[in-house]
């Protein structure tokens, strides 16, 4: 009697197990997942880049003459002001360039003064004076030839003495015909034209003297910008060469991220947009605002250069460095956004989200998104505004699979929680 309990009570325990194990599995089945509500909302469209930092103003200072250093009035890293004195070269040679030139320059105003005062008069009244005395010596020189002609026809005096006075008139000719063509030339070649050419000669003293004053002012290095001294390769004494950079000096009271963009994204930019700089993950947002979007894409990388100019107070940020761009091109209202952690990676690129019912059943469906910011997504097509998504605990969940709302301690949760 005791054995055929035993194999009663055998059966009946097998069979508790196998219910037990069942409803375990069935248990099991059912997903615990978080969902949020597919709503309206307006999106920030974000443009995200990587970008490389350049001084607001930047002057590679390099000397016009070549010459050794006399003198370095700064150091690398000294802050300076435009115009301040950085350096000087030695100019002995041109110091004495200078001082000839200048001595023309008064030589010549010397003589734009005599010419204006009294060369031109004195000519001209000398050669009026040749003109008077030749003339009356050719009328007494044709007054003697006259006469001895005469008394040569009369018998009265020899024919040599006639030659003789012929012989001289014709020479009181010649130098009263002299006389008047250097007076006709002084007329012509008036007092106006005569300064003219003394205050031309003066002007070109003077080009001599501003030419050698520019030479000896080349030999002071002076500051296009004011900013930082970034770089000083040489030393006193040292050849500072023309055309080779002698100093660099930077402005990085505010800096330019240069960053490029894709196309399609750079579409939606224009200049004036906010937008912030920052260092890596978790590091402080410095705001600034897109001072260029490129014409022309790059033919190498086919993206568009876009520069973002930022306030560099305490020069905290140095060029060279790279920093994260972010830019808001516009906003989108009444959007159908999504959390980005409810989109998932879909088959061949594409993307899907897991969508559950009232039957508390998942649902895979392929949707195309749109605009995405810091923590949400736009969708274009595929859910609608009142569907829930599932934001956690979808992965491995399949087509069908039943599920229940959790929080984000596990424990069972409404369905009206996101």
């Amino acid at each position: 009697m005791r054995t055929k309990l035993c194999w009663f009570i055998l059966p009946l325990a097998a069979l508790a197990t196998g219910c037990a194990n069942k409803q375990e599995t069935e248990a099991e089945s059912v997903v615990p997942v978080q969902t949020a509500e597919v709503r309206r909302a307006p999106i920030r469209r974000v443009i995200h880049a990587d970008g490389v930092l350049y001084p607001i103003d930047q002057a590679a200072v390099m000397p016009k003459i070549s010459a050794p250093v006399r003198a370095f009035h700064v150091n690398r890293g000294d802050r300076v002001d435009k115009g301040q004195l950085l350096a000087e070269l030695e100019n002995a040679d041109l110091t004495a360039a200078a001082l000839e030139t200048k001595g023309e320059y008064e030589q010549a105003l010397s003589a734009l003064r005599s010419t204006t005062a009294a060369s031109v008069p004195d000519e001209l009244i000398k050669a009026q004076l040749d003109v008077k005395a030749t003339k009356q010596a050719l009328e007494a020189a044709q007054t003697v030839y006259t006469s001895r002609q005469e008394l040569f026809k009369q018998g009265a005096l020899a024919r040599r003495q006639v030659d003789e006075a012929q012989v001289a008139f014709v020479q009181a000719q010649t130098q009263y015909d002299a006389a008047r063509q250097h007076l006709t030339s002084l007329e012509k070649v008036n007092k106006e034209e005569m300064i003219k050419a003394a205050t031309a000669q003066v002007q070109i003293a003077k080009g001599r003297v501003d030419a050698a004053a520019a030479q000896l002012s080349y030999a002071e290095i002076r500051s296009p910008i004011s900013g930082v001294i970034a770089d000083r390769p040489l030393y006193p004494g040292e050849m500072a060469t023309a055309g080779t950079p002698l100093l660099t000096v930077m402005d990085i009271s505010r800096v330019v991220a240069r960053a490029n963009v894709p196309a399609t994204e750079a579409a939606h930019l224009k200049v004036g947009d906010p937008a912030t700089l920052s260092q890596g993950e978790g590091a402080a947002e410095v705001p600034g605002k897109v001072t260029v979007v490129s014409p022309a894409a790059d033919p190498n990388t086919t993206t568009i250069q876009v520069w973002v100019e930022a306030a560099n107070p305490g020069a905290h940020l140095k060029p060279g460095m790279a920093v994260r761009v972010s830019i808001l091109a516009d906003t989108i209202p009444g959007a159908t956004v999504i959390p980005e952690s409810a989109l998932l990676p879909g088959a061949g690129g594409t993307s899907e989200v897991i969508v559950i019912g009232n039957d508390m059943i998942a649902h895979e469906r392929a949707v195309q998104a749109g605009v995405r910011d810091d923590s949400s997504v736009e969708i274009l097509s595929g859910v609608k505004p009142g569907e829930r998504v599932v934001t956690a605990g979808g992965l491995g969940l399949r087509e069908g699979g039943k599920v229940r709302f959790a929080t984000p301690d596990g424990k069972e949760a409404g369905k009206d929680r996101n």
